[in-house]
Parts: C-alpha cells; structure tokens; sequence
C-alpha cells in the first residue's frame, strides 16, 4: 500500500507525469537533467502504459535500479481486464496495445511489475517528506492507508473545485492523472500530468525542489 524511501544523500530524486508509454520522452528528459543512474532516482507518479507507442517498455521500468512508481488507474484497469476479463474499459481508454502480445505472458509482467507498484509513496527530502499518489490524497495524510483505491486511482474532486487545503501530516504530495497545460498548484498538492498522448510533454523534475518551493510559502 505505502513505500517510504530515506533521503537520497548521493544524488538527485525526480519524478516524472504520466508517462502513457511514450518512452522516448522520458530518455530525452533524463538526459536533458542529466541523470546518473548510479546516484538518482526516479519516482513516477503511475500510468505508465496505454496510448502511446512503447507501453510494455515503460511498464517494466520498475525493474530497473532506482526506478519507482505508484500505480495509475491504467495499470488497474489493465489489471482488472487480463486478471478478471473485464477489457471493456481498458480497451477504450488506450489498452488495445495489448492485443499484439500473447494474454498469458503479458499477465504475468503485469503483474510483476504491479507487485513493485503500491498506491503510494512517501520520499524524505533535505525540505521535509513528499508524497506521491496517482489521482488525489486523502485531506489528512495520516489516513493514507485507510483511503479508498477509487480515491487514489480515480479522483479528480479536488482539481475540479480548485481545491486548496493543505493536506494534513505531509510537507507535499505529486500527484499525476489530471491533465494540465503546465504543472499546477492546490494547498500542497503538486500536479504534473501535462498529457504525453496529446501534448508530447512530460514533467520531470526535482522532488526535493517541490518540497522546497512548498515549505518556503
């Protein structure tokens, strides 16, 4: 349910919007900071697969050293239709992908790399601890555990009401699934999905820069 991951003291920590398979996007903004894959780390805020061109090349990003995600309401409706055969959704919100490769192999490194994606993650920063979930947190972040999957997955309550509490018992949370035209602010709650299928865009960018740019106001 809940990761925690210690300061990174030899390198950087980034996270990254829904990458929606579009790999190459993602190579060109590691190389634009510059990342070292020997010191930093990559968290993504889930959605790694569906409508673009390189989805199984994205979702198996988690079994690469340093390399982090939560799950997205993609993965889980990919899960729901090669797990329980409901491919109704997932099939008309971009998973047709999934057609090219045989269904019993591409459940199984579904679900390999589900096992390394839990629905939240907490990464201390030198600014305080960030939070990462896929769609919206919980107001207070002591409940995290007990919050609803739906409200993790699917939410857009907040973002729709321009919502600006800040979440309880976190110093920030980053959160993707909503599309923005650049990455946005409500409370404490950074989003960062700018919609790589239509925009050609990803976020990628410091975690402990979000942390400091929250701690600071």
């Amino acid at each position: 349910m809940l990761k925690r991951f210690e300061r990174n003291v030899s390198g950087h920590d980034y996270v990254v919007g829904d990458l929606h398979g579009h790999y190459a996007l993602l190579e060109q903004a590691l190389t634009r900071v510059e990342f070292d894959a020997d010191k930093d780390r990559l968290f993504s805020v889930g959605d790694l697969i569906d409508r673009g061109p390189d989805s199984l090349r994205c979702l198996e990003l988690v079994h690469q050293p340093g390399c982090h995600a939560v799950t997205g309401n993609h993965e889980m409706m990919a899960r729901n239709a090669l797990f329980d055969n409901h491919w109704g959704q997932w099939l008309s919100n971009g998973g047709e992908w999934s057609q090219q490769y045989d269904k019993v192999s591409l459940r199984n490194r579904l679900a390999e790399a589900m096992m390394k994606m839990p629905l939240a993650f907490e990464v201390e920063t030198a600014h305080g601890v960030v939070g990462i979930v896929h769609a919206e947190p919980p107001l207070d972040w002591a409940d995290i555990r007990k919050t609803s999957r739906e409200t993790l997955l699917w939410s857009r309550k907040r973002i729709e009401s321009s919502d600006q509490r800040v979440v309880a018992n976190i110093d920030a949370v980053v959160v993707g699934h909503t599309p923005v035209p650049e990455p946005r602010t409500l409370g404490n709650v950074r989003y960062i999905d700018l919609g790589s299928f239509f925009s050609g865009r990803i976020c990628l960018t410091r975690i402990d820069d979000i942390a400091a740019m929250m701690t600071s106001e």
